[in-house]
């Protein structure tokens, strides 16, 4: 096939796909009531490529320009009488037709990738007005300025920062300090996004579940608290346990993003106890009524203070476990992990992750993140046994034995494998 009939495809198919999108949300127009349904779309997006094959065949942009512009000004004046008549003042749709126009020529002279990711990222965005708009209303100016300032910190900040380790033993990365601490922050500000949308009203379940992506220790804290005053704590204690299984598979997300090799060696162990937690959690939930309040909403993951806390911390870890692990193997390593997981398992794991580069062994890695998923659960055990009652702790701590020794069993088969 001609590669231009192709791409001219793919520009056809970026406008339809868009008018798709547009054409649903306008269903229950009247015929002929609106300036751009599908068919309007396909053909901007097909109109653009054209264009941008004349423009290649004739070797002069201006006819890609000028096409542009003049299918700008037709466009959004039809879309100015279909607003005045309907007393409707979003310019989406002119957006989204010159977006589909350039997409359409991109497609064509252009990267056809960056095409296609952009016209599914498009009607994407289009498709998600509600769920952005909700998203809006429920934030405070509290959150939404701690993301902006970490945003404009980034962007600032990163790019100046010392890109080489400081310090003798080669732990102390300025650039991958800041980096890994804005990396986290993204992954707990997903689960915190979706505690502020869902809410405490979807119930126990959803709220401990969205709640422990930004912190299972701070969830397990709240549901130790509610179990005092509950009727029925064993609900709360089986949530606790699945918030316990979250934080496991957020640890394999992390590993998986940062240093894969490490997976082998931790996946199955931490898969083997996230399974018991699941198991145990749901148990226990079977019990109970499972209608007790949530209240496990975690703290802002943009808060600069605590962001600040957590990049001080990891930078001292990563430094400690740089210094240690020569000169102590993975007994120095593992104690390092465990101490620094018993308060953060985050700032544990991306200290021992870190290390694969300096010529640990994947399987020493995996022991010491292995070591700091333990040394959390019992950190989180403790609280739950300080704050909540007996008939709360003494179930989680039943799941917690089962699934630390699902683990170290999967672990053991693993290394004498």
């Amino acid at each position: 096939m001609d590669p231009l009939i192709a791409r001219l495809g793919l520009a056809l198919a970026i406008g339809l796909l868009v008018g798709l999108e547009r054409g649903w949300q306008e269903r229950d127009a009247p015929d002929r009531s609106r300036t751009a349904g599908i068919r309007t779309f396909g053909i901007s997006g097909l109109l653009g490529g054209v264009l941008a094959a004349l423009a290649n065949a004739l070797g002069t942009v201006s006819v890609l320009v000028g096409g542009f512009i003049a299918f700008a000004a037709i466009f959004a004046w039809y879309k100015a009488r279909e607003a005045a008549h309907d007393e409707d003042f979003s310019v989406t749709g002119v957006i989204a037709g010159l977006g589909v126009f350039a997409l359409g020529a991109l497609a064509v002279a252009g990267d056809y990738r960056a095409a296609a990711a952009g016209g599914a990222a498009l009607a994407a965005i289009l498709a998600s007005r509600q769920v952005l708009h909700g998203l809006l209303k429920r934030l405070t100016w509290i959150e939404l300025r701690s993301a902006l300032i970490l945003a404009v910190m980034t962007a600032i900040v990163l790019p100046v920062l010392p890109n080489r380790t400081m310090d003798p033993w080669g732990g102390f990365n300025p650039w991958e300090v800041w980096f890994l601490t804005v990396l986290m922050a993204s992954i707990s500000f997903a689960g915190y996004v979706a505690v502020r949308v869902l809410g405490n009203t979807r119930g126990l379940l959803v709220s401990s579940l969205a709640g422990a992506i930004v912190s299972s220790t701070a969830v397990t804290l709240a549901l130790a608290r509610n179990a005092a005053l509950a009727s029925n704590p064993l609900p709360l204690a089986g949530a606790a346990a699945l918030a316990a299984m979250v934080s496991v598979l957020r640890v394999c997300a992390v590993v998986l993003i940062i240093e894969p090799s490490v997976l082998a060696w931790v996946g199955i162990p931490a898969i083997a106890a996230a399974l018991v937690f699941a198991g145990c959690g749901a148990l226990l939930l079977a019990r109970g009524s499972g209608n007790g309040e949530g209240g496990a909403l975690a703290r802002n993951p943009f808060e600069l203070g605590p962001l600040l806390l957590f990049a001080v911390l990891f930078a001292i870890v990563a430094t400690a476990s740089a210094a240690v692990a020569p000169r102590f193997g993975g007994g120095g390593l593992l104690a390092t992990s465990a101490l620094a997981g018993m308060f953060d398992v985050d700032v544990s794991v991306l200290g021992a992750l870190r290390l694969v580069r300096h010529s640990v062994p994947a399987q020493t890695i995996g022991q010491a993140v292995m070591a700091a998923l333990a040394a959390n659960a019992v950190g989180r055990l403790s609280l739950a046994v300080f704050a909540g009652p007996i008939r709360f702790w003494l179930p989680l701590a039943g799941a917690t034995l089962a699934a630390a020794t699902a683990g170290y069993g999967a672990m053991v088969l693993l290394g004498s494998g």
